[in-house]
């Protein structure tokens, strides 16, 4: 499941993904984020991770391919997740994501209101 996060607003959106994701549910998430990108030519995106998600190769897919597509169009990515693992490969990833104008962040759960901060400014 994906849900919008109540603190979204203007350029910056926030979504809480957990469970079953499946393609129709990706597909409407695309769709939210390209509207967005019509609105606003750079986006700050927050997304919150419980670490129990089950989804196919196609919802990968389809999301790596939209990412890969509006590398441009990412100001900032905030990772809000209790996982080391995650806090591991985002501290990887983040010098790449800088080569491509990407700020990227992880955050504790508990730090849930700074990250909002932190991908609003």
């Amino acid at each position: 499941m994906i849900t919008k996060l109540p603190k979204s607003a203007g350029s910056t959106i926030g979504i809480e993904v957990s469970g079953n994701i499946d393609a129709a549910q990706e597909s409407h998430w695309i769709a939210e984020f390209d509207e967005l990108l019509e609105e606003h030519s750079k986006i700050n995106v927050l997304v919150v991770l419980d670490g129990k998600l089950n989804f196919g190769v196609d919802v990968a897919y389809a999301d790596l391919k939209w990412t890969f597509k509006h590398l441009k169009n990412i100001n900032k990515l905030a990772i809000v997740s209790d996982s080391h693992v995650l806090k591991w490969l985002l501290a990887i990833d983040s010098p790449f994501g800088k080569l491509v104008g990407i700020s990227e962040k992880h955050f504790e759960k508990s730090q849930l209101d700074e990250a909002w901060d932190w991908a609003k400014s």
